[in-house]
């Protein structure tokens, strides 16, 4: 989840939160990649998650990432709870999750190498602490009662106000991670156009990328529990979106939904202030209750506006949220394959008419589908299979229009990032099915062997 936001002063008319929007569109020459993934830290000899603190801990693998490699720390209340160097990040989710945010890069080939770079770093510490990392989209083992709390205000907050709104809140916080990039556009219609694909298309993302079919050492009935955990969270800031469809769509209309999610917090003077469940739209007028007769900045306005999390969201980017945390390969194929489709007006069109006739039934009963059956869901007569092998052929088509070499110029383009993808739909099998059939399998119903065969 997002450190806080900075820079911007009162806001003085209403005007300004879609101009805040619209302040990212790009020319497409400077549109850039940045992709996001997070994993679980275990204890190598408990295979129990790593606390905060301690010679073997979140802490100290932050602390070893500074010292052995010249990240810089990022400090709340005198704890370390993340790092920065050169336009990347590392933040902490709410149970300890390790996350990168990575730098603004002009293509898949410089994503891979920031995230091959960056979890050789990982592991070179974490073997230094008897600690490991693996990427699945949800703690296979642990309960909730083991998970530690990151010393962040924003999460403590979070914490006591998801049982207010949902069931599943405080499991998306703890035991979930997720990979996701995060793209540019051009102009108010190419934001429109990129954000209908990018919602219609994301339960094709979750199905390919599912992988957290257990909870708490059993399966539990879904290929992405991860996807399943959003759809009982809080319907005020989550899902598919409809009136992303409908005509009029734009920056006003987005900035019409954010104001209407209930807030969680204003950030001031490096503390988190209570105000879950108060009006963005009175604080505009200067009556929040959390800060009577004061008026937000554009930086509360921007951390407003991380606390939204529907499958895709818009900023001064647009974030594509659907995919389950996993391994290497994958952690570079879904920026090659949301680039792919976005990132060439062909490609991009070719996308749009794939999906502009599903209803929003259809979509909807897509997202569950993708979540329970990942590639054999269907709602509608739809078959996701289908819809993704489409997408990810034009994905394809659409990086090898884009044409950037790598590796010296001896890699023509960028579309061999997709063949983890172009795996699963020929085998039919997502990551979660070669889980299961290892869980059925060879492992006998234990999962001990998942951390070791799956770890970074």
């Amino acid at each position: 989840m997002s450190i806080p936001q900075s820079g911007g002063g009162p806001i003085e008319s209403h005007e300004q939160l879609a101009e805040y929007l619209e302040s990212g569109c790009k020319p497409k020459e400077s549109w850039r990649i940045g992709t996001e993934h997070e994993k679980f830290g275990y204890c190598r000899d408990t295979l129990r998650p790593l606390p905060y603190d301690g010679p073997r801990s979140i802490k100290a693998m932050l602390e070893g990432l500074r010292d052995s490699y010249g990240w810089e720390p990022i400090l709340e209340q005198g704890n370390i709870i993340g790092l920065e160097l050169n336009g990347a990040n590392i933040s902490l989710e709410p149970g300890g999750q390790l996350e990168l945010s990575g730098a603004p890069l002009t293509s898949i080939h410089e994503t891979c190498d920031e995230v091959n770079e960056h979890l050789r770093e990982v592991k070179s510490v974490a073997d230094g602490i008897g600690a490991g990392f693996i990427g699945l989209g949800t703690a296979p083992t642990w309960a909730h009662e083991d998970m530690p709390q990151m010393p962040k205000g924003r999460y403590r907050l979070m914490t006591d106000y998801m049982d207010k709104v949902g069931a599943l809140g405080k499991q998306m916080m703890y035991r979930t991670c997720t990979v996701q990039v995060n793209l540019d556009f051009a102009s108010e219609a190419d934001m429109v156009k990129k954000l209908r694909v990018a919602l219609a298309l994301q339960p094709v993302a979750t199905a390919l990328f599912a992988n957290s079919p257990f909870l708490e050492g059993k399966p539990n009935g879904h290929k992405s529990w991860r996807s399943r955990i959003w759809r009982d969270l809080d319907p005020a800031r989550t899902g598919l979106l409809p009136f992303v469809f409908e005509d009029g769509m734009g920056f006003e209309r987005y900035v019409d939904y954010a104001l209407d999610v209930p807030m969680y917090f204003v950030y001031r003077d490096g503390k988190y202030i209570n105000a879950l469940g108060q009006s963005f739209r009175d604080f505009l007028k200067g009556e929040l209750p959390a800060l009577p007769g004061e008026v937000p900045t554009l930086s509360d306005w921007a951390d407003h506006l991380t606390t939204i999390f529907p499958e895709a969201r818009i900023k001064k980017y647009m974030e594509m949220r659907g995919a389950d945390g996993g391994p290497w390969r994958r952690l570079c194929a879904l920026p090659a394959f949301w680039v792919g489709l976005t990132y060439e007006q062909g490609a991009l069109d070719a996308a749009w008419d794939l999906v502009k006739g599903l209803d929003a039934e259809t979509r909807e009963g897509l997202r569950v589908a993708a979540s329970v059956d990942g590639l054999q869901g269907q709602s509608n007569g739809v078959r996701i299979l289908d819809l993704a092998r489409e997408a990810v052929a034009i994905a394809e088509a659409g990086l090898r229009a884009r044409c950037i070499p790598g590796a010296a110029g001896l890699i023509p383009d960028e579309t061999h990032f997709l063949n983890a993808l172009q795996e699963s739909i020929e085998s039919e099998r997502t990551p979660a099915d070669e889980l299961l059939e290892r869980y059925n399998g060879p492992w006998g119903g234990d999962l001990t062997p998942i951390f070791t065969e799956y770890s970074y």
